[in-house]
């Protein structure tokens, strides 16, 4: 492919995606640029919340010694393990010849884990701050890094495999869809529950991992109109 066959191509075909997507995380994504607008700023209402939240949450994590339970779920959803578990999942829909929509798949998830770090990095926000804590966790809180990529990976895998879903029984589906947003609640509510994060760390952690997804696979699927020919 000539140079400037590479370059029509990029602007006919891959451009039009781009834009799509980006334009799409713009809007699925606005609820966690404005929910971290709004701690920066310190916004009593959501603060005082969260920190009322996190004290109630891990008095009851040592009244009822959820501790172990908790720290055990945080080490098996921890990001590496959590894409770990995507790897057989690429396998399958690769096997079945979706071989688009896997390359899409892992590249989003890999992506998508670097954009939850830096996040992080934008945003700044401090851990919890509790007089007797009952677990520790390095780097910044918002969003919650578990929350975001336990989103992130079981939102993607749902759209890798739903093609190969999508004509079984409908009991089949609405388990998978389920389960998966069990997982991501339980994750969420052990960030808390441990203290290490905010009940808006975590859902800025999920609405964001789910929106990436989604806005991923919208700009992936977009097929520009073709263009005719002249006569």
């Amino acid at each position: 492919m000539s140079p400037a066959t590479s370059g029509a191509w990029f602007v006919r075909v891959v451009l039009p995606r781009l834009v799509r997507g980006a334009l799409a995380a713009a809007v699925l994504c606005l609820p966690v640029v404005v929910l971290a607008v709004l701690v920066t700023r310190h916004w009593s209402p959501i603060v005082d919340a969260d920190q009322r939240a996190v004290l109630a949450a891990t008095n009851v994590t040592r009244e009822r010694g959820f501790l172990p339970a908790l720290e055990a779920w945080q080490w098996w959803l921890h990001p590496m393990r959590v894409y770990i578990a995507a790897v057989p999942i690429a396998l399958w829909t690769w096997h079945r010849r979706l071989r688009g929509r896997t390359i899409w798949g892992v590249v989003t998830m890999l992506v998508g884990w670097n954009l939850g770090l830096q996040a992080k990095l934008l945003v700044e926000r401090a851990r919890p701050l509790i007089d007797d804590p009952v677990a520790h966790a390095p780097g910044y809180s918002f969003p919650s890094g578990h929350a975001f990529n336990v989103a992130m990976m079981l939102t993607t895998s749902l759209i890798m495999i739903w093609p190969l879903v999508r004509e079984r029984a409908l009991a089949l589906r609405a388990l998978l869809v389920a389960g998966a947003a069990v997982i991501a609640v339980l994750t969420a509510l052990d960030r808390v529950f441990l203290g290490i994060h905010y009940p808006s760390d975590v859902t800025a952690g999920v609405l964001l991992g789910c929106g990436l997804s989604v806005a991923s696979f919208i700009g992936f699927s977009h097929r520009p109109r073709a263009t005719k020919e002249p006569a």
